[in-house]
This record gives C-alpha cells, structure tokens and sequence, in this order.
C-alpha cells in the first residue's frame, strides 16, 4: 500500500487539521473523491486527498479473478487503522457483505447510471456489424451485448478509461462500453457514439452512484458528511444493492439494475413519489435473460429489491447464473407489486 497526498485548496474554518479523503490515484477515482473534497471545503470543512493503491490497480488480470472488493479492501484498511477519515468509493465496486466497523454517511447525488458505447466512425449500437470486435470488462455487459443477437465478438478489456477509448482509436477494436458516469466525470462525454437505454442494457447496481464512507464511531463526521446525501439517490441504490445481495451475487454477477424515484398520482390526484427498480439476470453467453420489474414506496427501497430478486429466483434466476450455456435466447417479463413485504429495514450504513 502507498499513500500520497494532494492538498486542495480550503477555507480554513477551524483549527483542526483537514479531513483525508482516501481515494485510488486513477483520474476517474481522483475526479470523484475530488467533488467530496470540494462540497467539504465549500461547506467550510477543510480537507485533502490521500492516494493509496489497491490490489486491483496492481493486477491486470479480469475482476472477477482477483476478487470482488478488491477496489475497496486497501482504502477501508486505511480507514479502519485511522491513517484517512474518509474513503470514497464508486458503490458499486463494494461488497454487498457489510461490515460494521464503517458507514455509508453520503451518497451523493448520482450521474447518469446508463452504459456508453464508444464506436469507431460515430457508429451506434445497431449499425455495428456482425463480428465487430466490442470490448467490457463486464459479464454483465457481455452477457446482454450477446444476448441482442447483433452477432458482436465481445472480448475481455481492462485497463483505465483512456486505455479503453485508446483501443478503439487505434483501430484494435471497434468499439468499447463503459459507464457514462465516468466519461461525464472527466468529461469525455464527446468520445461517446450512444447511451445505451436501459431496455438494451440494464446497468449495474449503483452504477454512477459514489459511496462516502466513515467509521461508525465517528459521529461528528457522520453528521458532517450527511449534508452530502441525496434521498433520492440512496433509495435508488439501497434498492438496487438489496436486490444484488438477496440474489448472493458479487458486483461481477451478470446482474442488472435501475431504480428511480419518480413522480406519480394517488387515487386522490396528489402528487407522490414511487420508487421504480427493473432488474434482469443473464446467462454469461447471452443465451437467456429474465427480466422483472416492482414499483412501490422509497421508504421500503430494501424491501422492494428483495421482492424483486425473489421473483428473479422464483423465474429460475440461480440457475441461469450458474449455468454456462442455453439452447437459445429467451426473454421473460413479470411486474411484482410492493405487497406482502416485511417492515422495511433501516438505512443501510455499513457495506
């Protein structure tokens, strides 16, 4: 592990030595820790970056060969020994196991959860010809790519945001998809040919959305941190990451999901808000895919992800998961209202 220290520039509004926000030192993982440095300065909290390098940065091999959380295990080692207070994470490379020493105190509001492609020759999704080199570094991504029947060759990639839109510019492949939250993060958003609709491609859970996370003992931080959570956006991704544990699968899991908080109408024409989460399962050759979808309150954000994922189970979502191949592509739908759950659990604050 190696730490440094970048200083941001603070009004000092006390005495006390600045917050250490610890981050990975890739320009994505800086960007995003950057934005909780600044809404701490700007709240007068003064505060700094400490890079500390990760296995996963260390390691070329595929994610789900090295080991979920394997972004996250060295800045929560940091956190827990005391050497930074703070560690943000992109949520959804964390575990979904909690972990009591730590709490979630802040997500931030979320960017646009959607995949990007990144084609050569502007071309979008559909006007890819069949066998067109794509690369992912995801199985989910891999698996729904596959399972459209546009013919692609979809292969592994690894590597930085900018050795991936290399690969493309270069010629060595015809196009890559990525987050668009972490083009729009180091605003790139120019290199994208397409956003990819959810009806395509369902994201991961928590995909866009960043975790900000303290020690549970550490109440005043706690306190000061809050004034950096979105209700809307916590909700979405408490929902999307209760479905990903109920079904036991990591954040390599061909797994998708997206939750909303959207406006609707009760019986009396008043204004409410309701929590949409659609979720899809896939097999990794793209053979199969189940789809479901649940509508209900924000408040029972958990419970509707684990009504949600047992309906994915009940359609035979394990086995899917854990088979490699089918006998050809099969998609199924299925709505679940918000009924028969028990009470809601409190808020997550320790993944």
């Amino acid at each position: 592990m190696t730490m440094v220290h970048e200083e941001g520039s603070v009004t000092v509004s006390s005495a006390r030595a600045p917050w250490r926000i610890g981050t990975r030192g890739s320009l994505l993982a800086l960007t995003q820790a950057g934005t909780v440095r600044d809404a701490l300065v700007a709240a007068g909290h003064p505060a700094e970056l400490v890079v500390i390098k990760t296995a996963g940065d260390l390691s070329s091999d595929p994610v789900q060969q090295i080991g979920v959380g394997v972004f996250t295990s060295a800045l929560r080692d940091e956190l827990a020994a005391g050497a930074i207070d703070i560690a943000v994470h992109s949520y959804k490379d964390l575990p979904t196991a909690q972990d009591p020493r730590f709490t979630i105190a802040a997500i931030p509001p979320r960017e646009d959860p959607r995949d990007a492609l990144v084609a050569r020759d502007g071309l979008v999704l559909g006007e890819l010809p069949a066998g067109a080199k794509v690369g992912t570094s995801a199985p989910r991504r891999a698996a729904q790519l596959r399972a459209l029947g546009l013919g692609l060759d979809v292969v592994p990639l690894r590597g930085n945001l900018d050795t991936r839109l290399r690969k493309v510019s270069e010629g060595e492949l015809d196009a890559v998809v990525v987050a668009r939250a972490g083009l729009a993060r180091i605003e790139r958003l120019d290199a994208v040919t397409e956003a990819l609709e959810p009806v395509q491609m369902l994201s991961a859970p928590a995909q866009g959305a960043l975790a900000v996370e303290c020690r549970s003992d550490d109440a005043t931080l706690i306190e000061i941190l809050s004034g950096l959570d979105d209700s809307a956006t916590r909700a979405s991704v408490l929902a999307e990451r209760a479905l990903l544990a109920e079904l036991e699968a990591g954040c390599t899991a061909p797994i998708g999901a997206l939750a909303e908080v959207v406006e609707s109408l009760d019986d009396e024409g008043q204004i409410l808000d309701e929590l949409s989460l659609r979720a899809c399962a896939a097999a990794v050759d793209g053979s199969d895919v189940l789809r479901a979808s649940v509508v209900g309150a924000p408040a029972e954000a958990v419970e509707l992800g684990r009504a949600l994922a047992r309906e994915l189970l009940d359609m035979g979502a394990r086995d899917l998961l854990a088979a490699d191949s089918g006998d050809g592509p099969r998609t199924q739908a299925v709505s679940s209202p918000a009924t028969d759950l028990p009470n809601p659990s409190p808020m997550e604050n320790s993944q």
